[in-house]
């Protein structure tokens, strides 16, 4: 029976997203170690690997979110689940580089169709202007991610090995997710008015989150500026998630001082979005995506002036600035260009984001080896960029 509130279908969305995002995004962080070891090869091959699958993500995407436009998110989410379970069961199975290679360009596929561009373009088809909300409570619960994936996968991997971890991811995609999505509602037929809790249909949105009326003066200019934007924010995020606590020991902390100061990021991360559900739901998308790409300089700025002492601001504006942004991919598009077509749309603006995603580890990597904690200064730029890039942007004018 499909489920029936917009509450339902957020908490279901933000588990399923929970579950997908452990099983792949935070999955290679505990078992590229174990995984390269088994199979003779260095571990840096794995993370190559990896690579290799957000690239494959990129291009899934606009592909995706067509068909999500097309005929809801229900089924495509499904059939992710089935990606998801392939993907990891090949990956348990894997002999050699080849495999091993095959099986992440597989969960690849999975990412691109099944993570947050995916979730959020199945609530706009249900309730078009209406979703912010619905949005914020789905990335709540997908901030949680690697607060549950790391543990579990490392619990898994201690008693029955990596690919038993694998396997076991396996039996929650096949248990959980599926099943979870499965009950999604139906959308009904493309271009029909999204519909309210009740069945009836959705008024105009207030505070800037309501319906654009008017497209975009320049949507190619728009649209440029929001996949800069974007580009910017996921370079940012994956880089802090892969050398966070290097960048916190090259500015002088010690180890046990970079992972405390890691762990206070999820939760910062949740923090942002408690945020944007309460006071900045009151903003247009645009002011609240402004705010939040200073959190990141001003961290570093606080990092770089005042030492390992101001270590935990930096993680916390930086953690709350990436939550909010994660709302404000997917919120901007909504708020700038309208619900239909958002799926596509989606796609192809996120695009060059995953691409630098991809390339982030390796390349902030190499700005870490050469310039140590001053590194910083590039992503600080990249953050100062996407702020510009959304001074430039206007909300559409109510005809």
């Amino acid at each position: 029976m499909p489920l029936a509130s917009r509450r339902s279908v957020s908490l279901a969305l933000g588990t399923t997203q929970t579950l997908a995002w452990a099983s792949s995004y935070y999955l290679v962080a505990i078992l590229a170690a174990p995984m390269a070891r088994e199979l003779g090869l260095a571990t840096p091959t794995v993370f190559a690997a990896f690579s290799g699958a957000l690239a494959a993500s990129a291009l899934v995407g606009p592909w995706s979110g067509r068909l999500i436009d097309r005929h809801g998110g229900r089924p495509v989410l499904v059939g992710t689940n089935l990606l998801f379970a392939l993907a990891l069961a090949a990956l348990g199975m894997a002999r050699d580089l080849p495999t091993m290679v095959a099986a992440w360009l597989l969960m690849g596929i999975a990412m691109g169709s099944g993570l947050y561009e995916a979730a959020f373009s199945t609530l706009v088809r249900l309730y078009g202007q209406q979703s912010r909300n619905a949005i914020t409570g789905v990335t709540l619960l997908g901030g949680l991610a690697s607060t549950v994936g790391w543990p579990l996968t490392a619990w898994m991997e201690a008693h029955y090995g990596w690919r038993g971890a694998c396997f076991g991811w396996v039996a929650l995609h096949l248990a959980l997710g599926l099943p979870l999505n499965a009950w999604l509602p139906n959308p009904g037929r493309p271009g029909a008015s999204p519909r309210q809790d009740g069945g009836e249909a959705a008024p105009a949105a207030i505070h800037g989150t309501g319906p654009a009326t008017q497209t975009p003066n320049r949507p190619a200019l728009t649209a440029a500026l929001l996949a800069t934007v974007f580009a910017a924010g996921w370079f940012v995020s994956t880089a802090m998630a892969s050398h966070f606590p290097r960048v916190i020991q090259a500015a002088g902390a010690s180890l046990a001082v970079a992972v405390a100061v890691g762990a206070m990021i999820g939760p910062a991360q949740v923090a942002g979005r408690l945020l944007e559900f309460g006071l900045l739901q009151r903003l247009h998308p645009l002011l609240s995506a402004r705010l939040a790409t200073v959190g990141h300089p001003v961290g570093v700025a606080a990092l770089l002036l005042g030492g390992p002492a101001l270590a935990p601001v930096f993680g916390i504006l930086h953690g709350m600035g990436n939550g909010i942004l994660t709302i404000a991919m997917a919120t901007l598009p909504l708020a700038l260009f309208g619900a239909q077509g958002y799926g596509a749309r989606q796609g192809w603006l996120m695009l060059p984001a995953r691409i630098l995603q991809a390339l982030a580890p390796f390349l902030f990597g190499i700005a870490l080896d050469r310039w140590e904690v001053w590194a910083l200064l590039l992503t600080s730029a990249l953050s100062l960029v996407a702020f510009g890039a959304l001074a430039v942007l206007r909300a559409p004018r109510p005809s």
